[in-house]
């Protein structure tokens, strides 16, 4: 990047800003440095006519650069910044040759070349204005003693002004490249928002899902077979009760869902009665023997725990009720000393080798993995089937 690619103009926000992008201060810069020259050639000894030229030329530079300067610099167009660059030698070079206090006007003139040009150019360019005095000066018959010591003295500006130019244009490369580091940064962290958004909504849609499969679409499940179960029936009150009652508590779930509050067959109650309840009701509505048992020290475990817990036995028992074809269920509730185990076993039909597992079964080893456990399916065909749900207590 040069000093030209950065200049006042260029494209490039805020954190892009560097030296030269700071049209106010340069050019009060150069106010100050042809003023302050101005004042002293105006006031000086004499108060001639010729003080008043040259203080002139001097203040001169001030329109050149509001009006020629400024529009050139801003638009970039070549012939503009020569046309500023040549009026600047035209009103300096015989405000030097008169008077030569006006040499101050160079700590002005010279960041005003590095803004305009390119490096290479500006360099050239504050080398016009070094030496275009000593020109008029030897044009005028200068000995050659006072123009050697021009010359020496032209060159000592020319090789500052150029050291201090490539400075300038060091500081103005690496302001650009820290610039574009921050764009690229900013980027990155908008689209990492990006990515998280979309990932936090892909997460919450798969546990909206997984909610509504082991609550809603269960309870609908078990209202259908407990309806058709009656029409077989002669007298389907029994049945017919126990899909009131499967809507209510599906009614229930819906609102928990809603309301992002604990499942509906843990409300009020302990883990075990919930368990004891779910196992009581696939007996009631499948007429299989289902019981349920608890193991070791029961005590109160992480609400999340429990959740998942309550899901798995939820999609665990559906599955007995659609899938095994079981004559007797178990359900039973181990408290180990670090973690607690889930196991559901069915002398039903048993794991077929070629079945993974359907959506439900996904969704909780999804929701078992998150809480920290492990999920085990063991079964043969016509032997039945167990499975098992581990998760550590971290609360011991």
């Amino acid at each position: 990047m040069t000093a030209a690619e950065g200049a006042p103009g260029s494209d490039g926000g805020t954190a892009g800003r560097h030296a030269w992008d700071l049209p106010g201060i340069w050019a009060g810069v150069l106010a100050v440095s042809v003023l302050l020259p101005a004042g002293y050639v105006l006031l000086g000894e004499g108060g001639t006519v010729e003080n008043a030229f040259v203080a002139g030329l001097l203040v001169a530079i001030l329109p050149i650069f509001a009006v020629v300067g400024r529009p050139a610099i801003r638009s970039r167009a070549t012939w503009r910044l020569v046309l500023y660059l040549g009026l600047l030698v035209l009103v300096y070079a015989p405000a030097v040759y008169l008077n030569s206090a006006s040499y101050f006007a160079l700590f002005g003139l010279y960041p005003q070349c590095f803004i305009a040009l390119r490096y290479g150019r500006a360099v050239f360019a504050a080398a016009a204005l070094s030496l275009s005095p000593v020109l008029v000066f030897v044009l005028n018959g200068a000995d050659a003693g006072t123009a050697l010591a021009l010359l020496v003295g032209a060159g000592i500006q020319i090789v500052f002004s150029a050291g201090f130019g490539f400075w300038i244009s060091r500081i103005i490369t690496q302001s650009g490249e820290r610039a574009q580091l921050i764009e690229e940064l900013e980027n990155s962290r908008a689209e990492i928002a990006r990515l998280s958004a979309e990932r936090g909504a892909l997460a919450e849609r798969e546990r909206l899902a997984g909610e509504i499969h082991d609550t809603l679409a269960q309870g609908f499940t078990s209202i259908i077979m407990l309806i058709q179960a009656a029409q077989a029936q002669p007298d389907p009150a029994r049945h017919l009760e126990l899909a009131v009652r499967t809507a209510r508590e599906n009614l229930a779930e819906a609102r928990a869902l809603i309301e992002a509050l604990a499942p509906a067959p843990l409300d009020g109650s302990s883990l075990e009665e919930a368990l004891g309840r779910l196992t009581v009701r696939l007996g009631e509505e499948t007429g299989v023997r289902a019981d349920f048992d608890t193991a070791g020290t029961s005590r109160p475990l992480p609400p999340p725990v429990e959740v998942v817990l309550i899901r798995a036995a939820q999609e665990g028992l559906s599955n007995v009720r659609k899938h095994a074809g079981a004559s007797r269920t178990t359900v039973e509730l181990e408290y180990g000393g670090h973690e607690v185990a889930l196991r559901i076993r069915d002398d039903g039909n048993g794991l077929h080798p070629a079945n993974g597992g359907g959506y439900g079964l996904r969704a909780m080893r999804g929701r078992v993995e998150q809480a920290g456990g492990l999920v085990r399916v063991d079964g043969d065909p016509g032997k039945g089937t167990t499975l098992e749900i581990v998760i550590p207590d971290r609360e011991m």
